[in-house]
């Protein structure tokens, strides 16, 4: 359909779509280098020292409705998205252990962290295995009704 000089599609058009006589060919002229992952330091659950202290922070980058619901006794919190404008509240001379919901959001921040000069580690499984080996979770008033979602 055309309206004042431009062209809307529904999404229903026929399309012959692309063929094999349409894709470039590799004669060996073209390279096609390895794709190297980043390693990110990982830790489990089980393994991050027992209390938060001034040598250790353990930073939950979820959001704040996953934080009410039930979050580590101790834990610091600063949304995800709020990290780069909130990242003088992060001790900076500290290990910081980041956690999320299951380890997504942790190791973008991982690797953003260590890449400014902090001593990051991704806890592996996140608040997901945190609550699954039994560790203490606290929400609000009432922290018997903490959970992970």
């Amino acid at each position: 359909m055309e309206v004042g000089g431009l062209t809307y599609r529904s999404g229903h058009e026929r399309s012959e779509g692309v063929t094999r006589d349409h894709l470039p060919r590799n004669r060996g002229r073209a390279r096609i280098e390895p794709v190297t992952i980043p390693h990110v330091p990982t830790v489990s659950v089980t393994d991050l020292p027992t209390e938060p202290t001034d040598a250790t922070v353990l930073l939950d980058v979820r959001e704040d409705d996953e934080w009410e619901s039930g979050h580590a006794p101790g834990a610091q919190h600063i949304p995800i998205i709020d990290v780069p404008a909130r990242i003088d509240e992060i001790d900076i001379d500290a290990e910081v252990y980041v956690v999320c919901r299951q380890g997504g959001r942790s190791i973008i921040v991982v690797e953003y962290l260590n890449s400014i000069g902090f001593d990051a580690y991704h806890v592996d499984g996140g608040m997901v295995a945190w609550q699954g080996a039994g560790l203490p979770l606290t929400c609000g008033d009432d922290p018997g009704s903490a959970k992970i979602y």
